[in-house]
């Protein structure tokens, strides 16, 4: 369900590819409208090595993207409750992307910072831990299979 829309986001290799995150650790989260993953990658080839990386978001529906940004990081953090230092990363291509007031704005509305750039010439922004918000979980998700069990119980 995922990759319809995947395939219309502006860094992706391979449309019509099942893989669409990279290796590593992630967190896919998708609204018949919109696609944020998270990614914790095994393999990082930047300065911003260890935080988790917002590797793509797409929003095709009517929610303020800063919104669902902010949502998007907030169901990382109750995923993965121990922050990287460097918080959260995300990329910017100037060449793919519409420029509104500044790059990156729904993101920069949403609290993130430019950080550099890449060697390849990609704009970073970065959210620190400080600035993120607070644990939230997904609609519809759990964290455990067993969660309607009390903790030390045995049945």
């Amino acid at each position: 369900m995922a990759l319809p829309i995947a395939d219309r986001h502006y860094n992706r290799q391979k449309p019509g590819s099942p893989q669409f995150v990279p290796p590593g650790r992630c967190l896919v989260l998708l609204r018949k409208d919109a696609l944020w993953v998270t990614s914790w990658p095994m393999y990082a080839r930047h300065r911003w090595e260890g935080a988790w990386v917002n590797t793509c978001f797409r929003n095709e529906g009517d929610i303020l993207s800063s919104l669902l940004i902010r949502d998007g990081v907030a169901a990382t953090i109750w995923k993965y409750p121990i922050t990287p230092k460097l918080g959260m990363i995300t990329f910017i291509n100037t060449e793919k992307v519409r420029k509104k007031r500044d790059w990156g704005r729904c993101y920069r509305k949403a609290g993130f910072v430019p950080d550099g750039e890449t060697k390849g010439g990609l704009i970073a922004l970065r959210l620190h831990p400080s600035d993120m918000p607070k644990p939230k979980v997904p609609n519809g998700a759990s964290l455990s299979l067993f969660e309607d069990r009390v903790p030390g119980i045995c049945r």
